[in-house]
């Protein structure tokens, strides 16, 4: 059985901001499907800075899932698709699965000058998850925006429900239109005052608190910003639900799901169940095959770097 876990950043350099890596973790296993979490930011740019500059790469047997908490994104991927993300909408790219899929894109900050909104802020708070798609579906490519969520409030607490269903400790219950292909729950929690808030959950699910700005506090534990706690359902001494409590303005990326009846293994960014068909996919990226398609773009093309000698299957 899982104990209670609290997951430390790795930092990255991604497009030219620092990222905070929690997951993968010490070799530590996806959360349900959630095999990949970095958060962007908060991070402000001056008006030289470009902000995020991600180049065209590829992805394979996964979905892309960002929740934008502040600033603006421009995506654009090699099934056609331009598309701003703005606060408080998710982007949701699906690879497709199987050695004849794939998908390419990339990703630019924006701002009110060049392409955002006019009130674009020179700023991102980004979280940005991959989602493992189980590979005995035949799954094609898609992309999806979504500029609503569910969202309420619980006292002091706003809750915004970024993919699954999710009952709250109230008997309240809300869906998301996201579109999944296992069992998941996501949900922004920002404490609008100083409070305490249950977190309802489900049986057999594996869970994840990101602190995202701010600290809370779990049974005499505090978690800081870009720590994450990862548990499953039974390790609660109440496993309908886990309570928390946290100072104003704190906010929190909290994610779940069933586990996964595959195995999961990344590398760069492709996500398979075995080492020959990662391999392939870093063979047909790097000569430019046609499963990755186009992207319209002037950003540079990344090269997929070989396996390592010690990685295992």
């Amino acid at each position: 059985m899982m104990t209670i876990k609290t997951l430390k950043p790795r930092m990255a350099d991604v497009g030219g901001i620092p990222i905070a890596r929690l997951l993968p973790n010490l070799g530590k296993q996806p959360i349900g499907a959630w095999c990949f979490l970095d958060h962007a930011g908060p991070a402000n740019f001056d008006d030289q800075d470009p902000g995020m500059q991600v180049g065209r790469h590829p992805h394979t047997n996964l979905q892309t899932f960002s929740w934008m908490i502040s600033g603006e994104v421009l995506h654009k991927d090699s099934l056609g698709n331009e598309q701003v993300i703005t606060k408080n909408q998710v982007n949701l790219m699906t690879a497709g699965t199987g050695l004849e899929q794939g998908i390419s894109h990339t990703e630019q900050s924006v701002f009110a000058d060049t392409g955002g909104s006019a009130d674009a802020e020179r700023n991102i708070n980004l979280v940005q998850l991959w989602i493992a798609l189980p590979k005995d579906q035949k799954i094609e490519r898609s992309f999806h925006h979504y500029p609503k969520v569910p969202n309420w409030t619980e006292k002091n607490v706003e809750l915004y429900l970024t993919t699954g269903s999710y009952t709250t400790a109230a008997g309240e219950s809300h869906t998301a239109p996201t579109l999944q292909y296992s069992k998941l729950v996501g949900i922004d929690v920002h404490f609008l005052q100083d409070d305490k808030l249950t977190l309802n959950l489900e049986s057999g699910f594996e869970y994840g608190l990101l602190v995202v700005e701010g600290a809370f506090k779990y049974d005499g534990q505090q978690l800081n910003q870009n720590e994450l706690l990862r548990f499953d359902e039974s390790d609660i001494s109440d496993p309908e639900g886990i309570t928390i409590s946290a100072e104003k303005g704190t906010r929190l990326m909290f994610i779940g799901g069933e586990p996964l009846k595959q195995k999961v293994l990344l590398w760069w960014n492709f996500v398979d169940d075995n080492k020959a068909d990662i391999e392939q996919s870093i063979s047909d990226w790097n000569a430019g095959h046609a499963r990755f398609g186009d992207v319209d773009s002037d950003l540079k093309r990344l090269s997929a770097p070989p396996l390592p000698q010690g990685f295992k299957e």
